[in-house]
């Protein structure tokens, strides 16, 4: 516990639960509107990741085209199959003729050529590849218009409401489009991989180190290396879309998310994101709770290997404040579903835990199996039920 939380309650409740992600708030109770932060873009975004909660907004639910920025839903699709090891980073990847021939920004793969997953990643979230994005969705889904079904899937997951995708890539499409509100929100989940910045935070990398084909990839998003904290996300830019962004910033405890659609130029794209994170960190500061993986308790298992399985944080939970603002009134509140039964999978939703701060929620958000528990042996439920058996019988 917290020293500075003066009213901290968690109750455990075994109770069946359908539990929803923790989103931002979609009216932004604390956004202040009445600033000048977004002049010259078409619409602009501000939130602190922790929370979702947002800081400011702009016409952010207006259905724009993102560009690459379509990019971070393809990035998300590939960290998540990393993280459940459908994929490995080391696996090779087969670029097709239809992958290569994608135009615009690219790495200039070549039919039939081969990289690994992590270098395919690379590509894509430092030189912004539309042919690595092509050759990776169809290594993850056999097909580009499979990968775009995925993709489409996961917005409805998330609970988006802006958001159509045609591509993997954000190469100009009827129907394709997306809004700041979104793009915020799925950077946001994106951002739940720890590993992306990795990536997404380089200024500069090269491929095809050790050949004649040696390839320098320069990052896209050039606050990575002129604004102190900004580790990602990703650029956009085509001709209808304009320049779009959407940042993110870490100082101290707190990470914000920026987006902006149709700046001019990118000199004002960049201006205006740098405005709004100065803002961000200028006015708000986070009090962390949990970082993500700590485990909240046990969720019991029917039928499987084992009866428990530890429930553990999907994402760091963090309480905001205007700076110099008090922290009390908040409280906790886990609960379990009592209706889980093997096989659970690693990461999967075992409960839900709600922060409330003065009796309004401020955080909701999914609590996961730490592990995978497999389905018991026939064995095991016959001894289980036998064990049972004989202490009724006592």
């Amino acid at each position: 516990m917290k020293k500075w939380i003066s009213s901290l309650m968690v109750t455990i409740l075994m109770a069946s639960i359908i539990a929803t992600p923790a989103f931002a708030n979609e009216t932004g109770d604390r956004a202040n509107n009445e600033i000048s932060l977004a002049n010259e873009a078409k619409s602009a975004i501000l939130l602190e990741r922790d929370t979702g909660e947002v800081l400011y907004e702009k016409n952010s639910h207006e259905k724009l085209p993102p560009a690459s920025m379509t990019k971070i839903m393809t990035m998300m699709l590939i960290m998540e199959a990393l993280d459940t090891e459908k994929i490995l980073p080391t696996d090779k990847v087969r670029t097709s003729e239809y992958a290569a021939s994608m135009g615009g920004s690219q790495i200039f793969l070549e039919p039939g050529e081969e990289m690994t997953v992590e270098e395919m990643l690379k590509g894509i979230a430092i030189g912004s590849a539309n042919d690595a994005s092509v050759a990776m969705a169809e290594h993850l889904a056999g097909s580009e218009e499979g990968f775009v079904q995925m993709m489409n899937e996961k917005v409805k997951e998330l609970g988006l409401k802006d958001t159509q995708f045609k591509n993997p890539t954000g190469l100009p499409a009827e129907g394709h489009y997306s809004s700041a509100y979104d793009m915020a929100m799925m950077g946001r989940e994106l951002l739940k991989y720890e590993g992306i910045t990795k990536f997404t935070g380089s200024y500069e990398s090269y491929l095809r180190e050790n050949t004649e084909k040696k390839f320098w990839l320069v990052n896209t998003n050039k606050l990575v290396r002129f604004y102190p904290g900004v580790d990602g996300i990703k650029t956009g830019f085509t001709n209808e879309a304009k320049y779009c962004l959407t940042a993110t910033a870490n100082k101290g405890n707190m990470r914000v998310i920026a987006s902006v659609f149709g700046a001019p130029t990118p000199k004002v794209r960049n201006a205006e994101v740098t405005k709004l994170l100065d803002y961000a960190f200028a006015q708000y500061m986070t009090h962390p709770l949990y970082k993500k993986a700590d485990v909240l308790g046990e969720a019991k298992i029917s039928k499987g290997s084992k009866s428990y399985v530890n429930a553990e944080t999907s994402e760091p939970i963090s309480v905001l404040t205007k700076k110099g603002e008090k922290v009390d009134g908040v409280e906790e509140e886990v609960k379990f579903d009592t209706k889980l039964k093997a096989p659970v999978e690693k990461g999967q939703q075992v409960g839900t835990l709600t922060v409330k701060r003065d009796g309004k929620v401020v955080v909701e958000t999914p609590i996961v199996a730490s592990e995978s528990i497999e389905a018991a042996s026939w064995w095991k439920l016959f001894k289980d039920t036998f064990g049972q058996f004989s202490k009724t019988g006592k």
